[in-house]
């Protein structure tokens, strides 16, 4: 696929910006502060997809397009005429529902698709592969790279950290209701991990750019510089004990109040995988954030490669603010392990 790389090379009419951008998930985790902070930029026109049957509240200032996830014209016809297309599914829909939307894209003639494949820093082969999540990612990037038409831009932005904190021992290792903690090691490696709002204000910047250079002298940030790469963000590079010391400077705690428990990073993901195993969907959960845990184990992208976070503008966030976010998820009784004891009893993730 050759693409002009100029914007003075385009023909008439090219206006050198996204204006169109189309959405599959927008009620989701990561595609609600996506959708959200796109409304509040107010620059683009948002067509959210959406099964015919779904009662998904979706934002004000969105175009709703019904379709028939089965029925790849469907899909097609609600995509022709989009410039961007974000991919934000739950990891429940069924296996290669990506890959159908993305053929879809190919057919509609969209230029850019940001697949599912947020979190995980993409470069990272072995990391891919201890998670679990590097299977997922690749196939959506092929997908888009088969389909010979559309370029792609992974948001490679580390774990929520929101989700993460609120999700229990089996993620971020605090068990609020108990007070209990679970570190890996001693709990000081080092990891990336993004909020939701960052997450949603790096997609809204970066649709903000223009779409190519002007021309060879023009050295001012486009879109065209992702192009098939990822786009690397993060709100914050910490330790499971800064979580804790956050967690206990918005509660008003001190160590003292918890029952801290540590294990190898490395048992811990064997026990993760052992469980998972027995069909428990936790274990998925326990093996990756033992995983991201481990020493040098590479969840610690920012210490290899640039963030991206300069040039898009993006905000110093307050950790113990996000903190305060993610505390009153739990407070206000978000379900801590959802899809992932749908089939199996709560387990104690401790030995």
């Amino acid at each position: 696929m050759s693409t002009p790389m100029y914007a003075k090379d385009q023909p008439a009419g090219f206006t050198n910006r996204i204006e169109r951008v189309a959405i599959v998930g927008a009620g989701g985790k990561i595609g609600k502060p996506i959708t959200d902070a796109l409304v509040a930029e107010g620059k683009h026109t948002i067509t959210v997809l959406t099964r015919e049957d779904s009662e998904t509240q979706l934002p004000r200032g969105v175009k709703v397009a019904r379709v028939n996830y089965e029925k790849e014209e469907s899909v097609i016809s609600a995509l022709r005429g989009q410039q961007f297309l974000l991919i934000a599914m739950a990891t429940t829909a069924p296996p290669g529902s990506q890959e159908k939307i993305i053929a879809a894209a190919a057919k509609a003639g969209v230029p850019w698709v940001m697949p599912n494949a947020y979190g995980s820093d993409i470069y990272n082969e072995s990391l891919g592969k201890d998670t679990m999540m590097g299977p997922g990612i690749k196939s959506g990037i092929k997908a888009v790279e088969d389909g010979g038409v559309s370029s792609w831009i992974a948001l490679t932005c580390g774990v929520w950290f929101e989700f993460s904190l609120a999700m229990g021992p089996w993620w971020f290792g605090i068990d609020f209701a108990n007070k209990r903690i679970e570190q890996c090691d001693n709990g000081n490696t080092l990891i990336n991990t993004s909020t939701w709002e960052q997450c949603g204000r790096a997609i809204a910047s970066l649709l903000s750019l223009k779409e190519l250079p002007e021309d060879e002298e023009d050295t001012s940030p486009s879109i065209s510089q992702w192009r098939n790469r990822a786009l690397t963000i993060s709100s914050f590079q910490i330790s499971q004990r800064d979580i804790l010391d956050s967690v206990n400077r918005v509660k008003g705690l001190t160590n003292a109040d918890w029952q801290i428990q540590q294990e190898p990073s490395h048992v811990r993901y064997q026990r993760g995988l052992n469980l998972l195993k027995t069909g428990n969907r936790l274990g998925f959960a326990l093996a990756l954030y033992a995983r991201i845990f481990y020493p040098n184990g590479g969840a610690n992208f920012e210490a290899t490669q640039a963030l991206d976070n300069k040039i898009l503008g993006l905000p110093k966030e307050d950790l113990d603010e996000a903190t305060r976010r993610a505390i009153g998820m739990v407070d206000a009784g978000f379900n801590p392990l959802g899809d992932y004891t749908a089939d199996h009893p709560i387990e104690s993730s401790s030995n």
